[in-house]
């Protein structure tokens, strides 16, 4: 679609010449996320208020234009990339944290705010956001709301949509909408719980009220060595069985090691399998017993080495090196594809192995980073895009994996959502009738399909996969 003069003008006097993008050159920079997709926009906007926003939509439901809210384009399943020819909402300028409030424990932000930012400005209080995607430095919290975004620390906090008390949005017809607010419970049905994870396809959001959290008084920190991924995979499960919940419990593999210690020098063991990080917090009091009941638990699965941070500059420097294990991996290739599955603790072993397996029969590397408290995988094919037959094994083994998970009682995604790139897997865990209840709840909320269309459902129903529900 390329937009005609009569629309690129009503865009501008909606947004300001300077808050309109439509060059080709400036449109190239909209058409792909960090996902393998790509499609041209036929125009960007960038809104600075709800008003705005209302204005726009209410344009492109008359004109029938399809549009996308766009953060910072974190996005790994294809869920920002804009429909073609269609209207990108880009949020960068709607980047205020509008209140404060410590005696009710929220904090009202712009959907445009940066995850991390809103935790750095509310330290100096003792209070954080608690949601922690690796992308949180660029990765905006309207993208968060839309992906319901997890993180190391949703294994004892949880994700995006345990801290959304409230949201402001504008429905596809332009009708603007309030659900919650700082009271917490509503009447009536929980539209947050829809609207959170929706993937920007039912909605847009214009204001978030978010849950903060005070800091806890102590925190530990430990880097567990292995020498088998199965040994480390044995103890998660091992851990929460015998009832400690850390806040965090993460898992790195050789591949991606290797990667971070070329990138970070965060001091991971090159010669190990797998390394877990495992991080508790609470009251002081509970830290002695808690941290030598984790060091028997690891010991007693097979851990050859078990190191705690002695210093907050220890800590940081091994949570960087966690944070930047997508990065660094670009040390080993030039482009991956990720397949954010989530299974059972206990089949994390025998998954990780058939994921190893898959990676070798398809003559591809695999690195592994796993929120492994919560069973979510984040196996990273590695490949260069330009060789499109290796793209084409990679795709072929990504949709392995995500059977490997549906069957071992799993889902296909945790975090990343489903997008453009995980459609056709959504047979593996939806049968006829819940794809049919899905299909009924979008055209309900979004009857011209005008709201990030093409995600996360497939464009007819299917009967294969999973089985239909009995009527």
């Amino acid at each position: 679609m390329k937009f005609s003069p009569r629309i690129l003008r009503r865009l501008s006097s909606i947004v300001g010449r300077e808050g309109l993008l439509y060059d080709p050159t400036d449109l190239q920079v909209y058409e792909y996320d960090a996902s393998l997709e790509k499609e041209r926009p036929g125009a960007v906007v960038l809104p600075t208020s709800r008003e705005e926003v209302i204005e726009i939509i209410k344009l492109a439901w008359k004109e029938k234009i399809p549009f996308v809210a766009r953060g910072s384009g974190t996005n790994l399943s294809g869920g920002s990339v804009p429909p073609e020819g269609g209207l990108v909402i880009e949020f960068s300028r709607m980047n205020r944290i509008l209140e404060i409030d410590l005696e009710n424990l929220c904090a009202v932000v712009e959907p445009g705010v940066y995850n991390l930012e809103l935790s750095n400005i509310i330290a100096p209080y003792g209070y954080y956001y608690a949601p922690d995607p690796a992308s949180q430095k660029v990765s905006t919290l309207g993208g968060n709301v839309g992906e319901n975004a997890g993180g190391p620390h949703c294994l004892k906090y949880g994700v995006t949509a345990n801290h959304v008390l409230g949201l402001e949005l504008v429905l596809p017809d332009g009708e603007l909408v309030e659900l919650g607010g700082k009271s917490g419970d509503s009447p009536g049905y929980d539209l947050m719980g829809l609207l959170v994870g929706s993937e920007g396809t039912l909605a847009i959001v214009t204001k978030i009220v978010v849950r903060i959290m005070k800091i806890p008084q102590s925190v530990q920190t430990f880097l567990v060595i292995y020498d088998t991924i199965e040994e480390a995979g044995e103890s998660v499960s091992a851990i929460i069985a015998e009832g400690i919940l850390p806040a965090t419990l993460e898992m790195m593999d050789r591949t991606v090691m290797a990667a971070v210690e070329a990138s970070l020098q965060a001091g991971y063991p090159l010669d190990a399998e797998a390394v877990l990080i495992i991080e508790l917090d609470g009251l002081p009091e509970s830290m002695p017993r808690l941290s030598q009941k984790i060091r028997q638990i690891c010991q007693h699965h097979g851990a050859r080495e078990v190191r705690m941070a002695q210093t907050p500059a220890e800590r940081e420097v091994l949570w960087a090196g966690r944070r930047g294990a997508f990065g660094a991996i670009a040390r080993v290739a030039p482009n991956y594809l990720v397949t954010d599955g989530t299974v059972p603790r206990n089949h994390l072993p025998q998954v990780l192995r058939k994921v190893k397996e898959i990676g070798e029969r398809y003559g591809l590397i695999i690195g592994n980073v796993l929120h492994a408290g919560d069973g979510n995988l984040h196996p990273l094919i590695l490949f260069d895009e330009r060789n499109q037959e290796e793209k084409e094994r990679v795709i072929r083994a990504g949709m392995e994996i995500l059977e490997v998970c549906a069957q071992a009682g799993g889902t296909i995604s945790g975090e990343h959502g489903i997008g453009l790139e995980k459609i056709a897997a959504m047979g593996l865990v939806c049968g006829v009738n819940e794809l049919r209840a899905y299909r009924f709840l979008k055209e309900t909320f979004d009857p011209l399909n005008l709201c990030n269309p093409r995600k996360v459902l497939p464009s007819q129903e299917i009967g294969e996969g999973k089985e239909a529900i009995s009527a």
